[in-house]
């Protein structure tokens, strides 16, 4: 038996195989980056996902609003809103996002980065949320466990500076960090860690 012959014919179909799925990852991929929509927030433009659903802001201080499907095993939507009220300190908003979860088994990551918008801080939190519930004014907060946020800090050149922020179930919310960047142009791999102040 000649081994080499016997092979060809199952080498070729395997080739074929994976030419076919490396074309369909290839159209997957290029079929998700085109699902992104346009919005213009107060001078400045993001790139968001379709699957975003734009909402009434349910707050005059909230320049935007979007819903994010619950994912897989979550049984809450996630939400990102955006407001610009002018420059404040990029420490104290970092401590007050982190102190909206409980110190018991909460995580936290900060780092810092440029994008062609501006330059950014971004906070990752994760543990248990204190979720405000009914109106601001009230300042009433319910303990969520198993939740996640990303906050942001954007310094748009020449527009101003805004924030961002997404809060959720902690699978819905941790799907969405490398969106949640590309929104504004953020890349995580090029971003440093930043070191609060005491």
């Amino acid at each position: 038996m000649n081994f080499s012959r016997s092979l060809f014919p199952a080498t070729v179909a395997t080739c074929a195989v994976c030419l076919i799925l490396g074309s369909l990852i290839s159209i997957a991929a290029a079929d998700d980056k085109a699902k992104t929509k346009q919005v213009e927030v107060k001078g400045i433009t993001l790139s968001v996902p379709t699957s975003w659903k734009q909402e009434q802001p349910r707050s005059r201080l909230r320049l935007a609003q979007f819903r994010i499907p619950a994912a897989d095993g979550d049984k809450e939507d996630a939400e990102v809103s955006i407001f610009s009220f002018g420059r404040s300190s990029v420490g104290d908003n970092v401590k007050r996002w982190i102190g909206q979860f409980g110190a018991d088994g909460r995580k936290s990551k900060v780092t810092s980065g440029k994008a062609e918008l501006g330059e950014y801080v971004m906070v990752e939190v994760s543990g248990t949320y204190n979720k405000p519930v009914g109106p601001p004014i009230a300042g009433k907060t319910e303990p969520t466990p198993n939740s996640r946020m990303f906050a942001v800090i954007l310094e748009a050149k020449d527009k101003g500076v805004y924030y961002l922020k997404l809060t959720g179930p902690d699978k819905t919310v941790a799907r969405q960090a490398e969106t949640i960047r590309s929104s504004f142009g953020g890349e995580a791999a090029k971003e440093k860690n930043y070191e609060l102040d005491d």
